[in-house]
């Protein structure tokens, strides 16, 4: 563990937070020399509140042993500020974490076209529709999704990424270990093996109220560009949207409904000249098309075109294709009509490329993930992605041992025969 066992205790210590641990570790050098140091050391360094010389006399090691030991255990990277692949993009902000715990594959951040996504928890259907396009548009193009995994706004724009294939990022409030929301479990673990999950927090750290703003300064530490989608006057994304302007990174909004209240906050960005106005992903992409021209891949004509919200023309045998099975009493999609039947090609009218395919290769019940993915022949990435989107609209379940069924019915007709 050498010099790793200090990084993790000072970036643990109570009372210390980010800036002085980052200015303890500029004056002394390294936080094997901070935790060496001594009193008289540390008032020399500008160190002087009481609370926070009295974290510093605490040289207890156990719980930074503990923490190697749960993130080996959990195959979860621990990143510091002096490893060379700590992003320098994260790195110049007033207040950086200086410890990262990471799980899955970090891209080299100061090379890619990182754009981050939020908005509100309580998003409008338009503003959930919007999310998840615009973020498959810039995942399209090149760029890579960065949010947050709470309900609505965040949870849309990184499942709009997954359905491009992307590499979409996720930081968490939370220990990496943790789920939260719960209902996001299947999405998280998607990211995990598609992208990265990143968090300050080390494993077991339970979601606590003051982590979600704090979080949010490493969302828009991350990224270029914080596109910003519904959020009202009070919302944790205008705490985002502010941060990001503090630290100089462009800003995006969606124009919103003007009457509506989940929209009151990011129109104000706009009447502000806070924010540049944006309604696809290619508005955003143009932006770094200079700097990054070997990154992008621009189309303006299909920027719009995309299969997030937008329904698939069906082939004339697709109905045939895809295996009915037995008539199910759980509910079958989330809609307000009641439906005693639901026709199978209208089930299916609203479902991507990618889901199609995963439909049509679940020929039983209870598949485990790894026999979709060679039935289907797609890249893993893009099935769990499709898998996610299918359970979201009520068309599939999960269950244990990363287990699925489809759920469709029989037409009213067909039942009857």
């Amino acid at each position: 563990m050498s010099g790793l066992k200090y990084w993790l205790w000072l970036s643990t210590l109570h009372g210390i937070g980010p800036v002085t641990a980052r200015k303890l570790i500029d004056y002394f050098g390294s936080p094997k020399s901070v935790y060496f140091a001594r009193d008289k050391h540390y008032a020399e360094a500008g160190i002087c509140e009481k609370a926070e010389l009295e974290a510093l006399e605490n040289k207890n090691l156990d719980r930074a042993a503990r923490i190697w030991r749960d993130c080996d255990e959990l195959d979860i990277r621990i990143l510091t500020m002096h490893d060379a692949d700590y992003p320098q993009r994260l790195a110049n902000i007033y207040d950086p974490p200086i410890v990262l715990y990471i799980k899955g594959r970090l891209p080299a951040i100061d090379d890619e076209v990182v754009i981050a996504m939020v908005g509100t928890r309580e998003a409008t259907p338009y503003g959930l529709r919007v999310a998840e396009r615009l973020a498959f548009e810039v995942a399209k193009g090149g760029g890579i999704i960065v949010s947050g995994l709470a309900e609505g706004i965040d949870t849309m724009a990184v499942l709009g990424a997954l359905r491009a294939g992307g590499r979409p990022l996720a930081v968490l409030g939370t220990g990496l270990d943790v789920y939260y929301p719960q209902k996001n479990r299947l999405l998280q673990e998607d990211v995990a093996q598609a992208g990265a999950l990143i968090s300050e927090y080390p494993p077991g750290t339970q979601p606590v109220r003051t982590n979600f703003p704090a979080r949010n300064r490493i969302i828009s530490g991350l990224s270029l560009g914080v596109t910003i989608v519904e959020a009202p006057k009070k919302s944790g994304a205008l705490i985002t949207a502010a941060r990001a302007l503090e630290q100089g990174r462009d800003l995006f909004v969606v124009p919103g409904n003007i009457d509506s209240p989940a929209c009151k906050g990011s129109n104000e960005l706009l009447k502000d000249n806070c924010a540049l106005a944006v309604t696809s992903g290619y508005d955003i992409l143009r932006e770094y098309e200079a700097a990054y021209p070997q990154k992008l891949k621009l189309n303006a004509e299909n920027s719009s075109s995309s299969c997030a919200g937008k329904a698939l023309k069906l082939p004339e045998n697709t109905a045939s294709a895809v295996p009915v099975l037995q008539e199910s009493t759980e509910k079958v999609v989330d809609k307000a009509r009641e439906l005693e039947y639901i026709d199978l090609k209208e089930q299916l009218a609203d479902l991507s490329e990618d889901e199609l395919c995963v439909v049509s290769v679940m020929t039983e019940r209870d598949m485990h993930i790894d026999d979709i993915i060679d039935l289907s022949g797609r890249e893993p990435s893009r099935v769990l992605s499709a898998l996610t989107s299918l359970e979201l609209k009520g068309y599939a379940v999960s269950g244990k041992g990363r287990r699925y069924t489809l759920i469709v019915t029989r037409d009213k007709s067909e039942s009857k025969k």
